[in-house]
């Protein structure tokens, strides 16, 4: 399993202990998201209009959430780093993510988000 995997698992894993919400519905928002991520570091990549749909699915998804200000506006920018970047920008976009998690979701999810982002600096850039 690699270490991409261990963190999203891992928030998964902080869902039920955490209350109804925000802070949980920015959870989920941020779970999603790292899903999304992990996926543009797939090897065979998956086909661009693929990548495309989940990104605009994401965006869409998004808007119905309940998400504390500051984490809406970093996984908007996200959003926008992936569509624009791809699969080179996952690492720099899951570092950008670590200090708006620890402010409004806490320390566990922030050093998952961390954890991911290291795995995905490590991960071979995907074949295009």
């Amino acid at each position: 399993m690699s270490g991409a995997d261990a963190a999203a698992l891992e928030l998964m894993g902080l869902l039920p202990r955490t209350g109804r919400g925000p802070k949980r519905e920015g959870l989920y928002a941020l779970w999603l998201t790292l899903r999304i991520a992990q996926d543009m570091l797939l090897d065979p990549p998956l086909p661009e209009r693929a990548m495309r749909r989940r990104l605009a699915a994401l965006e869409h998804r998004l808007t119905s959430l309940t998400v504390p200000p500051p984490l809406r506006r970093a996984l908007h920018a996200a959003l926008v780093h992936l569509r624009d970047a791809g699969g080179p920008a996952v690492a720099l976009v899951l570092t950008a993510l670590v200090a708006p998690v620890r402010e409004t979701i806490g320390g566990e999810a922030a050093d998952a988000v961390l954890r991911a982002g290291r795995a995905a600096r490590q991960a071979p850039a995907p074949a295009r």
